[in-house]
């Protein structure tokens, strides 16, 4: 086996994906996986602590609430969310749209995977909520703008992973901002 070549992660995660939509997330198993991407079962288990890690590692929100308090005092709880949500959009969802399509087939297949999922983003909300109470945000409105915040990302990336264009995640974040605005205007 080829056991010391770079970009180790990338590969297992390829041959994961391929799997999961060839056969099924629940009849691939991590010696299948590790065949794929020639490497051994033990290196796997370097990387991921499981096959569901491999559609959920990466997406750790423990930085989010110090993101919050260390983001400059004058920005206002609105412009501090908005602006989150732009860097979100750009840095971590940017360019892997086609990966990011077939990921969310392979969750929508599992009904543990789609549990998984709606935990992922309530933790996120979660963590938003307690970044902007952490800033000095009443209760009440952290718990509302962080549950806004992270629903229009969730309306927003699914736009954009339907959308048959080149338009970039923000502009879809920002699409949906606007309808937001008109709506409670």
């Amino acid at each position: 086996m080829a056991r010391w070549q770079p970009n180790t992660r990338e590969r297992l995660t390829r041959a994961a994906l391929d799997l999961f939509c060839l056969q099924g997330f629940a009849e691939t198993t991590v010696p299948e996986i590790t065949a794929r991407a020639g490497l051994t079962t033990r290196t796997f288990f370097r990387y991921f602590a499981d096959k569901r890690e491999v559609l959920f590692a990466g997406e750790e929100i423990s930085g989010i609430a110090a993101g919050l308090a260390a983001a400059p005092p004058e920005l206002g709880p609105v412009e501090l969310l908005i602006g989150g949500l732009h860097d979100v959009a750009e840095t971590r969802f940017e360019g892997r749209r086609e990966e990011l399509r077939t990921r969310r087939t392979i969750v929508a297949s599992d009904d543990g995977l789609r549990e998984r999922e709606l935990r992922k983003w309530a933790s996120l909300r979660d963590a938003v909520g307690d970044g902007l109470r952490a800033r000095g945000v009443g209760a009440t409105q952290a718990r509302l703008l962080a549950g806004t915040a992270v629903t229009l990302l969730q309306v927003a990336l699914e736009d954009w992973l339907d959308a048959d264009d080149d338009q970039p995640l923000v502009e879809h974040v920002d699409g949906g901002l606007a309808l937001l605005r008109a709506a409670l205007a």
